[in-house]
């Protein structure tokens, strides 16, 4: 076992100070962090990634940047140690990145893996049983430091062969971030983000979303997650849903995640929403599509009814004759 470990760095507070606090024990780190599109610090962006990249230049450390891809949508799917309040597998998706991780770790020639994770203060991965199955399921036992609650935990392989000295490490527990701001202060470490982090999916709203769209779709891509933090949500039937923007930036959103056989839906001659039908529209679905732009473009239509539809490059007109009844948005809506 050489000197070498593999941190996995959020660019949060937590997995700040565990890199730093292995740092100065002389240890060689190759930081590792993951992107989701679940983030609730990259609604807008990769803000978190930023912080990492970061975190990393300031430190002086290599970094690699990982996006949870398509396979990780099957275990948010289909988790083996279940959800938490909403849909997040949290234990299934610390399996899931510690396993990547220790590819990494084989591939660089590094020893070990190093997190920011504390006993305690996430009601469901961070359990000291949850910390047992994490290393178990991932084939890391015994080579996961957590520096920042190590003195909680039984020593890690790297402790007992003294590459890290158990005697620097910390006794952090529970939900409070006071003993880690301390900590900041003391390596005067300044300006971190997201000092808790955050995911989408343990949002009940969004949630809901999430659902609706595993249960309804097989085949789920990238830009049909993308669409889940944008406009509001109708589901139609098993085939079919509308989105309707909220605002600019979601109408924006929503033109450019358009995929094949989805129909765009924008006012001609009036300023309101974009709506968008995911999936083959037939039988009026734009008619009712429209009337929806219409319901939402509100006192901005100003008696205005005409409509732009797109699809697979093709372009039409139509007129929507009303705004669609609340009643009816309300039993679609997800």
């Amino acid at each position: 076992m050489n000197r070498k470990a593999v941190a996995l760095l959020s660019g949060g507070l937590d997995s700040t100070l565990a890199v730093k606090v292995i740092l100065e024990q002389g240890v060689e780190i190759v930081a590792l962090n993951f992107t989701s599109t679940f983030c609730t610090c990259s609604c807008r962006g990769s803000v978190c990634s930023n912080e990492a990249a970061r975190v990393a230049k300031e430190f002086g450390v290599p970094i690699k940047v990982l996006q949870k891809g398509l396979d990780y949508i099957e275990v948010v799917r289909n988790p083996k140690y279940g959800y938490g309040q909403g849909i997040n597998p949290c234990v299934d998706c610390r399996i899931y990145m510690h396993k990547l991780a220790k590819k990494y770790m084989e591939k660089i020639g590094a020893s070990f893996v190093v997190t920011g994770e504390v006993l305690g203060q996430r009601p469901m991965s961070q359990r000291r049983d949850a910390f047992k199955t994490i290393e178990r399921e991932s084939n890391l036992d015994g080579l996961i430091v957590r520096p920042l609650c190590a003195k909680h935990l039984e020593p890690t392989i790297p402790e007992k062969l003294k590459i890290i000295d158990r005697e620097k490490l910390l006794d952090v527990i529970g939900r409070s971030r006071k003993p880690q701001i301390a900590l900041a202060e003391e390596l005067d470490i300044q300006n971190y983000p997201c000092p808790s982090g955050g995911c989408l999916l343990t949002d009940k709203i969004f949630s809901k979303r999430v659902k609706d769209l595993l249960e309804n779709k097989k085949d789920v891509t990238m830009k049909d997650l993308q669409l889940l933090k944008a406009g509001r949500h109708f589901r139609l039937n098993k085939d079919v849903k509308i989105i309707i923007g909220r605002d600019e930036a979601d109408n924006k959103q929503i033109k450019n995640l358009a995929q094949a056989d989805d129909t765009l839906i924008e006012p001609l001659d009036f300023i309101g929403p974009t709506g968008l039908i995911c999936g083959i529209s037939k039988n009026g679905t734009h008619t009712l599509a429209g009337k929806m732009v219409l319901r939402y473009a509100g006192e901005k239509a100003a008696g205005k009814k005409l409509l732009k539809l797109s699809m697979n490059g093709e372009t039409s007109t139509f007129e929507a004759d009303s705004p669609a009844d609340d009643e009816i948005l309300k039993g679609m809506m997800i």
